[in-house]
């Protein structure tokens, strides 16, 4: 295995304890993805009670099932990401289809299209929260503050290429968030909506 496809350590052993059944692995896991976790799943959802739920759906899952995590498949934050987008777009689709079974309102169409526009939501959180800081920095400077590359460059203090060339990497990473794996994932995690 070449060096770049190694998986950090910290996730090798991190599925070594859960699989130990290490309680004080959990915690550790849970500090450092819960916020990821309950904002990806509402995102999904809208809903900060349904994404509670989603939230211990994924770690009870982790749990109970830790030999599901394939280090070599990628990092564990990119597969409790994908566990977590893939339960809360499952618990959308049940939510809105029992919504459209009772009320008589709307087309199967118009869920998957509801279902679509979330998933692509979720999925550029998940970018912009797993990009390196610098890049995130201009984009949000530009976004958030309407700020243009020499703005953004004067704000960082870089030169305009640099600025220009960070905006540019950032919005190309931001364009794959309409593929249709789940955030971030590798090739080998699927979860396709």
């Amino acid at each position: 295995m070449a060096k770049k496809d190694v998986p950090p350590r910290w996730d090798r052993k991190m599925q070594q304890r859960l699989a130990r059944g290490e309680a004080a692995a959990l915690g550790e896991l849970y500090d450092r993805f819960a916020s990821l976790v309950h904002g990806l799943a509402h995102r999904v959802l809208g809903d900060e009670r349904a994404a509670d739920g989603i939230t211990r759906e994924v770690f009870v899952h982790v749990w109970e099932h830790p030999d599901t995590y394939d280090p070599k498949q990628g990092p564990l934050r990119t597969w409790v990401a994908t566990l977590t987008h893939r339960l809360a777009v499952q618990r959308l689709r049940a939510t809105e289809t029992a919504a459209l079974a009772r009320e008589g309102s709307g087309t199967p169409e118009e869920l998957e299209h509801k279902v679509r526009r979330a998933s692509v939501a979720a999925r550029a959180d998940y970018i912009v929260q797993s990009m390196p800081v610098p890049l995130r920095s201009a984009l949000e400077r530009a976004y958030f503050q309407r700020r243009d590359y020499r703005q953004t460059a004067t704000d960082l203090g870089i030169t305009e290429d640099e600025a220009r060339r960070r905006l540019r990497l950032g919005l190309q990473l931001l364009s794959t968030a309409h593929e249709s794996e789940a955030p971030g994932a590798p090739r080998g995690y699927g979860g396709a909506v």
